[in-house]
């Protein structure tokens, strides 16, 4: 097998654009000859098969984040739930809860089909279904939206 060379600023940024391990993003890198575009597509298309995998996995544990907007007026709440308690404490799981409140508030999605495929508010390249993808496989469990909640003061 030839060595394809590739910095290591290459393997850090592919790892922060797709939240991949190290080890993954050097085979990425290695299948593509060092190409950063189509190693963050083979990245990618690997995280559908891993996501597909676990979308039937159970997910019962979780938690409910809450945003209220600086004004007051507007506010969410978000079920988010995975397979253990262990995957629901950490940094990426509780980002991901704030990250979905964040966009209940903003766009208020009347169904959970139709939050997911929204536009993310802080990246319109990027759908809800995507982001809740990116944590997927990241930690290796499923992960849904068990249910949420937009509230509003009426400003007439």
């Amino acid at each position: 097998m030839v060595k394809v060379k590739y910095s290591l600023e290459t393997v850090k940024k592919l790892r922060l654009l797709s939240g991949a391990g190290v080890m993954d993003c050097r085979r990425a890198l290695e299948k593509t000859k060092g190409n950063l575009n189509q190693a963050f597509e083979v990245l990618r298309a690997e995280g559908e098969k891993i996501v597909a995998k676990k979308a039937d996995r159970k997910t019962e544990e979780g938690l409910v984040a809450s945003y209220i907007h600086a004004n007051g007026r507007v506010g969410a709440m978000v079920v988010l739930l995975c397979e253990t308690d262990f995957v629901a404490r950490t940094v990426d799981f509780k980002n991901l809860a704030h990250e979905l409140t964040m966009q209940v508030a903003a766009m208020d999605p009347s169904s959970i089909e139709e939050l997911l495929g929204q536009e993310y508010i802080k990246d319109c390249k990027l759908a809800v279904r995507d982001l809740i993808k990116q944590i997927i496989t990241k930690t290796g469990e499923n992960i849904r939206i068990g249910k949420f909640v937009r509230m509003a003061i009426n400003s007439s």
